[in-house]
């Protein structure tokens, strides 16, 4: 493989990383209001997401500072994709519908 290819390839599950972690983020944010154990959600949620990245970061990277800085430039454009589509409208909606 390429090393253009790997690169591209590490900001792009960098950017599925940064989906799950900052999704996974608002989601838990929005079922822990209204649980009754929030911290319960919010601490699971911590320990599942920091681990799942981390473990992604390590794996991706494989010792390679490129591919690390890559999978980093994606985890960073991704935050600002979930901001973008969770962010609070003057009707009150976000860019992405929530079942309840």
């Amino acid at each position: 493989m390429t090393d253009a290819l790997e690169l591209i390839l590490a900001g792009a599950a960098g950017g599925l990383l940064g989906l799950l972690f900052f999704g996974g983020l608002w989601w838990t944010v929005r079922r822990a209001i209204v649980s009754p154990k929030p911290a319960l959600w919010f601490g699971a949620s911590a320990l599942l997401r920091i681990g799942g990245t981390a473990a992604g970061f390590v794996l991706i990277s494989a010792g390679h500072w490129p591919r690390l800085l890559m999978c980093l430039l994606g985890f960073w454009a991704a935050r600002w994709l979930v901001q973008y589509l969770t962010a609070g409208r003057a009707d009150g909606t976000t860019g992405i519908a929530m079942r309840r």
